[in-house]
């Protein structure tokens, strides 16, 4: 759903071609803003306060956004040890949110260290060192279950585009959408970052108790990165369909993980990369 906070107006000159001159005109952009996580969690019974990441993002969903990106760091495992999420008014209002954690959540922060600035298009560039990129994810994948038909993949990606309402109004966000095995849209995002489009998908699944997401598969917009698979494999979602190709460290991981991974879908075709029993002709 689009919102004010997502998208913003302004004057630019267009240039058409046949015509001599250009006229003004107002435009639609997709809006992108820093949001810094703040983590309140209690350390040998000490109150700690510190901050997690600065992410570029579209506002719109951020508690969404906080929780999935928590949890498909590894720092946090359940929705439960989440006492309270709040944004913090008194600096740079609606662009800060604190998460306050349980008083006995075991919170590690050693595997999950980030630099303080993450883009929008790569919030993987952040890791601290090289090590800290594989998470122990969470859940197990069935080789059994799901099963989802040829017919359906091919037509997800126009029922995310009826859907997409701020790329039809912007062209300039990316989108996440969690899918049943009969090819019903579940839940979409979208955000100018495609991990935080799929941040929010999982954090909101999260928010609900619905985690595994085994019986799911989500449709990524642009290429598949080994980040988006990583974050899928946390939430355990067993199949991941990208517009794009995959990157050869996204394919190794799926295969090492049992994941199917396409790419390159369209209307007609698609590439399997990885886990083709799931797919049925």
């Amino acid at each position: 759903m689009i919102t004010k906070a997502s998208v913003s107006s302004i004057d630019i000159w267009k240039c058409e071609q046949g015509k001599i001159s250009i006229e003004p005109c107002a435009d639609l952009l997709a809006t992108e803003e820093p949001l810094e996580i703040k983590l309140i969690y209690y350390d040998n019974w000490q109150i700690v306060e510190q901050s997690i990441a600065v992410t570029m993002r579209t506002p719109s969903c951020d508690f969404e956004l906080v929780l999935g990106f928590l949890f498909t760091e590894g720092i946090i495992k359940d929705f439960s040890t989440v006492k309270n999420i709040k944004y913090c008014t008194r600096n740079r209002e609606g662009n800060i949110v604190k998460v306050e954690m349980q008083k006995d959540a075991n919170i590690d922060l050693t595997r999950s260290q980030r630099n303080f600035y993450t883009t929008s298009s790569c919030g993987i560039c952040g890791k601290s060192s090289i090590e800290n990129i594989k998470q122990i994810a969470c859940y197990e994948l069935s080789l059994q279950i799901p099963f989802f038909q040829a017919k359906t993949i091919l037509g997800l990606s126009a029922k995310v585009k009826d859907a997409q309402t701020t790329f039809k109004y912007t062209g300039g966000v990316h989108a996440s959408a969690l899918f049943d095995a009969s090819g019903e849209l579940i839940l979409l995002r979208e955000d100018v970052g495609r991990h935080n489009a799929l941040d929010k998908v999982i954090g909101a699944m999260l928010a609900q108790h619905k985690l595994p997401l085994n019986q799911y598969l989500t449709w990524v917009s642009g290429r598949a990165s080994f980040e988006l698979v990583q974050k899928a494999l946390m939430a355990g979602i067993p199949c991941m369909v990208a517009v794009g190709a995959p990157s050869s460290l996204a394919v190794d991981l799926a295969r090492e993980a049992g994941m199917t991974l396409i790419g390159f879908t369209k209307e007609n075709s698609f590439n399997i990369y990885s886990g083709e029993p799931r797919i049925i002709f």
